[in-house]
């Protein structure tokens, strides 16, 4: 009778979209499904909604297409011309022809901003590590958030800690320890985008490790372990950060600011 369909999902419907995609709700049945790639489905940004509804390129869908087969967009140093190229956190969008640089990093409120960058910030990327294996032959591998593989990686190196990843070599040339004192950017769950200081780390065998954090304005909160992203040794993050610098405002604080600006 009612059988479910075969093989992977081919669409997505406009309001099962991600809501920091912030599309709207009448604007169509469908939204861009991202294609499988290095980012999961609900933590990427389709270059089609990143031309399209962020950089305002292109006005529809088709001129999108128009624009990614010309070649002219680079995800971290690699032409990519699927439309809907899943690209996420970290990651360096770069249009030579207009000679723009962009990372793709969170606000506060857990969107994707257009971060611009230098080109000579969009030379490297931080990656997380996912896990340490050691494959055949007895090579030692890491896996990163963004799904590379580094073969023969620093054997300080171990999971949680970020690798400052050059984008033409794929080689890391820097990594920075999980340790407390470092700054970091949270990449999942109610605190989306905040950046802060680690605090300290509780240890919760057979749970969830929680991570506990402070922000430049002194607040603190608590969050998962795996959505804490290390940006930086001590308090100096390695890349830029976007306007607010991962200041999460209260409500308030975010009417004052508001009202001044209309003063202004």
């Amino acid at each position: 009778p009612d059988k479910m369909v075969r093989g992977p999902r081919k669409h997505l419907k406009r309001l099962n979209a991600p809501k920091h995609w912030m599309l709207d709700k009448m604007g169509g049945v469908f939204a861009p499904r991202p294609s499988t790639g290095p980012h999961k489905m609900r933590e990427c940004l389709p270059m089609m909604i990143f031309l399209r509804n962020r950089l305002k390129y292109a006005l529809t869908y088709d001129e999108v297409k128009k624009i990614v087969n010309q070649r002219l967009i680079k995800v971290d140093g690699k032409v990519r011309t699927d439309k809907c190229y899943p690209s996420g956190f970290m990651d360096v969008i770069s249009i030579e022809k207009t000679a723009e640089n962009f990372r793709l990093i969170y606000d506060v409120k857990g969107r994707f901003t257009i971060h611009r960058i230098t080109s000579e910030e969009a030379k490297y990327k931080l990656c997380k590590v996912r896990k340490l294996t050691v494959g055949k032959k007895g090579i030692p591998h890491l896996s990163t958030h963004d799904a590379r593989t580094i073969r023969y990686p620093d054997p300080l190196v171990r999971v949680n800690d970020t690798v400052r990843v050059e984008i033409a070599t794929g080689k890391i040339s820097d990594f920075i320890k999980f340790e407390s004192g470092n700054v970091c950017m949270i990449t999942g769950g109610h605190n989306l985008g905040r950046v802060g200081i680690v605090t300290h780390r509780e240890r919760h065998p057979g749970g969830f490790d929680i991570a506990h954090i402070k922000d430049s304005q002194g607040h603190a909160f608590a969050t998962r372990l795996n959505n804490v992203f290390i940006i930086g040794k001590g308090a100096k993050p390695w890349i830029s950060l976007p306007a607010g610098k991962g200041v999460k405002l209260s409500i308030a604080e975010e009417r004052d600011r508001r009202l001044a600006q209309k003063a202004q």
